[in-house]
């Protein structure tokens, strides 16, 4: 019985942290401040969380070394710069197609801001911008000239939320 204990404790020990050892209450609040805006200062996140500026600066750090921040980024409005149309195309594949293959197939084109591989029915799920009506119908039709994708179902976006993001007005 001393030895099964053992055997769980080494390999507990062994185990990668689970997500909730990574971060505490604290961490949250301050990912959520810098989620808000990336660009704040750690004084400034130092006085909303009641910590020091080099305790942020530290925790900051520490998330970002175990990778639970990845990176520092802007939030655009595309309809400002020309990309007003988004939308989601539903892909259905050869059933020989592999991940790689359906991923190279999508990426390959500019107006592909992420592909999603899921498991049943679609295949992929692609998250397009286009300028326009006829931008986006060019571009499904430039997906199924691919040859590998079987058919297309696509859904345009009319309006959206995401956490974290301001709405433009």
């Amino acid at each position: 019985m001393s030895r099964e204990r053992v055997v769980s404790a080494d390999l507990l020990r062994t185990m990668p942290l689970m997500a909730e050892e990574l971060v505490d209450a604290t961490d949250h609040e301050i990912i959520a401040l810098l989620r808000e805006d990336a660009r704040r200062t750690f004084s400034d996140i130092a006085a909303q969380v009641s910590l020091s500026t080099a305790a942020v600066k530290r925790r900051v750090d520490r998330l970002r070394e175990k990778g639970v921040i990845t990176g520092f980024t802007v939030q655009v409005d595309h309809a400002k710069l020309g990309w007003g149309i988004e939308a989601f195309a539903q892909l259905r594949f050869f059933g020989s197609t592999n991940v790689e293959e359906i991923v190279e197939t999508t990426t390959r084109i500019p107006e592909a801001q992420a592909v999603f591989t899921i498991a049943g029915d679609p295949d992929a799920v692609v998250w397009l911008r286009s300028r326009d009506m006829a931008h986006l119908q060019r571009t499904i039709d430039e997906l199924r000239r691919s040859h590998r994708i079987t058919s297309t179902r696509t859904l345009i976006v009319l309006d959206s939320w995401v956490r974290g993001e301001d709405r433009p007005e």
